[in-house]
């Protein structure tokens, strides 16, 4: 450590003290003494020691220079005669290598030179020995006094400055638009962002107008956010403006089309004045734009689907109804009528089954557009959901009109739809519903509209309709029928029928198809077609199907209790039924829980079940024959009829349709059909059965060409159980004795108020 003359310590100032550590570890003051006379120099210690002041001392100049290099000093007391330089020199010094500290001059020199010398050189203050104690430690403490605040000044602006920086940044970074207008609605601030999102530099918009950027239609409603001169809440909140957007070529040149939306806030700025009232002088609007353009983009999409259908770009059930309305309010307005048009597409069902939903989709899609062009202008085409289509037609002059375009709607279906190679062929049936005569309300005309267009179907599909009262009378009972058909499970109403199959070689009979019959307590004896349409479109097909396996096994076991034959009953199976997955633990389960043979029964499917999931019907109909229930194709080659799926289907029969049977007129003619279909059965090795025979041509001729299994109304029409054991037995007697074959028209055993063909029990929509 250094010692001074009288022997007094200062403080350690060794190289091994780091500068920066050690100024960060000790806060006080660091001040140099610079005095050769080591009195002075002890008296100089003594009297700053008890300051709280971290004092070094130095007796020349060198040592003076070698402590200014190696630390940092807030003040330096310094002598100006040294022995080996002056305190000149020192200072030149400190100026030179721009040491940061503030220098007092003590000096015995009399003359002005001197003095003059020091504060050129930036010296704080000058004191001429022999100065008094009050004076110096007073020069001392302002020097470090005037030291702090500057230090403070400097860091103070150094944060304001860090802080501008920042707050430059942020405002620069921000992903809205900043901006300050003068109270003319003159720019005077605006950030960078500006000319990222609209192509102007902030250069450019610096005193022009704010009107230069907004849209023309919306100048009015801008006018007040941009000149807000309200404050805090009451100021413009979340309004919505379009701006332009510059094409690159500066302010005055043309905008582009291209335009901004964006939501804007404004705050009114305002100066208290000087008057006693405290009024606030407005002096301008500080205000934030932040551009939802694609916020409004995806609001517009998804307001536009709301309202459509996505996949024909038609509009929706929603936005039908509004634009009904409207049109509804015009046409009270005007005593004018209008037409509600329902639309329903005819074998869109077997089209989405047989080629799949992707082409169903394409189908739709091809149909909206052929509807859309046969429309007039002000007329609207909505999509309700799945095949159905309703139309407004405002402003009719006369139902000539709507029938018009009605036949338009049929002709531009007439023709067929291309479906990536696939040729289709569709119709629709149309009902049609007149405003006011027939329902003043939306709910009222698309009601009748739906009642008319259904009447079309019952008759045959492919037409229009105009709505009358009578088809509401039509529609109630529908609704009764269904509604009743509910009822007839709980009250045991349903009934199994049995048609007889008859070897017309033998005369005997050898199976019979189930067919469904319900003992309706008003109606009387309905037959499966009358009734099971409203059983499939109204979710009731599973129930039924469900008790139909049920009374079949019931009535085998009656069957085999009365000591009969072994033979076959049939069962047409619904293809919904088919579609549920659990039909075959249903069928084991029936079986096992009856104890009847799988050998007696037999499930009758049509081709298109074969055709709309193949795969999966494979997997249900091999698990069926393993069981031991073997399969008839129903109806062949009335559908979608492949040789193909004859291979990979575990197929037993094959059923002749009725459709074909009924042609022959001539035992000796040529009917080329019938004979393809028993050619496909004899070689593939599969039974064939005629269904619908009703004539001795028929009859002959199918057995002369190869079939010899037939049923039909020539021989018996559908009957009940206890009828049907009555005919076994009545074959078993006579088998028994010595007489000939029965004569198998003697068996027929007609049943009243029966349809002239009998219905499946699976009926296809």
């Amino acid at each position: 450590m250094n010692l001074t003359p009288a022997g007094y310590a200062a403080p350690e100032t060794s190289s091994d003290d780091p500068t920066p550590v050690a100024q960060a570890a000790d806060n006080r003051p660091r001040i140099l003494l610079v005095d050769d006379e080591p009195r002075l120099l002890s008296s100089l210690y003594e009297l700053l020691r008890d300051r709280d002041y971290h004092l070094v001392t130095a007796t020349c100049g060198s040592e003076a220079l070698a402590q200014l290099i190696k630390l940092k000093f807030d003040l330096i007391l310094l002598d100006l005669r040294l022995p080996d330089m002056s305190g000149h020199e020192i200072m030149d010094f400190i100026n030179a290598k721009g040491i940061d500290g503030d220098v007092i001059v003590m000096s015995g020199e009399v003359g002005i030179d001197a003095a003059i010398g020091a504060l050129k050189r930036g010296a704080y203050d000058y004191l001429r020995k022999p100065y008094s104690r009050e004076e110096l430690l007073k020069t001392v403490e302002n020097a470090l006094q005037k030291r702090r605040l500057a230090i403070d000044n400097e860091r103070i602006a150094s944060k304001l400055e860090n802080s501008e920086k920042m707050y430059r940044y942020l405002v620069d970074s921000s992903p809205d638009i900043i901006y300050t207008l003068n109270h003319e609605g003159k720019f005077t601030f605006v950030n960078d962002r500006v000319q990222q999102l609209l192509g102007f530099t902030r250069e450019e918009l610096i005193g022009k107008h704010y009107s230069i950027l907004v849209h023309d239609e919306d100048q009015e409603r801008a006018r007040y956010a941009f000149n807000e001169r309200r404050v805090d809440e009451r100021a413009s909140r979340n309004v919505e403006l379009r701006l332009k957007c510059n094409t690159g070529g500066g302010i005055e040149r043309t905008f582009n089309n291209t335009l901004m939306t964006i939501s804007l806030n404004a705050i009114g700025m305002h100066v208290p004045d000087n008057s006693s009232v405290k009024k606030h002088e407005f002096f301008g609007t500080y205000g934030v734009a932040r551009d939802i353009t694609d916020r409004k983009r995806a609001e517009e999409v998804i307001s536009y689907q709301a309202y459509h259908d996505i996949l024909t770009d038609l509009p929706n059930r929603m936005l039908f109804k509004d634009r009904l309305g409207l049109a509804v309010i015009q046409a009270k307005r005007k005593l004018t009528e209008l037409a509600v048009m329902f639309i329903d597409l005819d074998r869109f069902k077997l089209v989405n089954d047989t080629l799949g939903h992707v082409k169903g989709d394409e189908l739709l899609q091809q149909v909206s557009q052929r509807l859309k062009e046969c429309l007039r202008r002000g007329d609207t085409l909505a999509r309700q959901g799945g095949d159905e289509f309703t139309i407004v037609l405002p402003e009719l002059r006369d139902r000539q009109d709507a029938k018009a375009i009605a036949d338009k709607f049929l002709e531009s279906l007439h023709e067929p739809f291309d479906l990536d190679g696939h040729e289709v062929h569709i119709s629709a049936s149309i009902g049609i519903a007149i405003y006011p005569g027939d329902g003043e309300t939306i709910d009222e005309l698309l009601r009748h509209a739906d009642i008319a267009m259904y009447q079309v179907k019952a008759l045959g599909k492919n037409g229009h309709s105009f709505y009358h009262d009578s088809m509401l009378d039509v529609s109630h009972q529908k609704i009764a029928l269904e509604q009743s058909l509910r009822k007839a499970l709980e009250l045991n109403e349903l009934e199994m029928y049995y048609q007889p199959q008859l070897d017309v070689a033998t005369g005997r009979i050898i199976g019979a198809e189930g067919l469904m019959r319900w003992n309706h307590p008003q109606r009387g004896l309905l037959s499966a077609g009358e009734f099971l349409p409203f059983a499939e479109e109204n979710g009731l097909m599973l129930p039924i199907s469900d008790w139909m396996l049920g009374a079949l096994c019931r009535d085998l076991l009656q069957w085999n209790a009365a000591g009969g034959e072994a033979i076959r009953l049939s069962l047409n199976l619904s293809p919904q039924y088919l579609d549920r997955g659990d039909f075959f633990e249903k069928m084991r389960g029936a079986l096992t829980r009856y104890g009847i043979s799988p050998a007696q029964i037999e499930v009758e499917i049509t081709e298109n079940i074969c055709i709309r999931n193949p795969q999966y019907a494979i997997e249900q109909l091999n698990k069926l024959c393993q069981l031991g229930v073997s399969v008839a194709i129903d109806d062949f080659g009335t559908g979608y009829s492949s040789l193909s799926y004859l291979h990979r289907f575990p197929i037993h029969t094959i059923k002749i349709d009725q459709s074909f049977v009924k042609e022959i007129h001539d035992e000796n003619g040529h009917y080329p059909v019938i004979l393809a279909i028993i050619s496909i059965a004899r070689g593939l090795g599969l039974h064939l059965v005629a269904e619908g025979v009703e004539t001795d041509v028929q009859a002959r001729y199918l057995q002369a060409n190869g079939c010899t299994t037939m049923q039909g109304y020539l021989y018996h029409r559908p009957i009940s159980l206890l009828s049907f054991i009555d005919v076994l037995q009545d074959q078993s007697r006579l088998s028994a004795g010595a007489g000939s074959p029965p004569n198998a028209h003697a068996a027929l055993h007609p049943a009243p108020n029966m349809d002239t063909q009998p219905a499946m029990v699976a009926i296809q929509a």
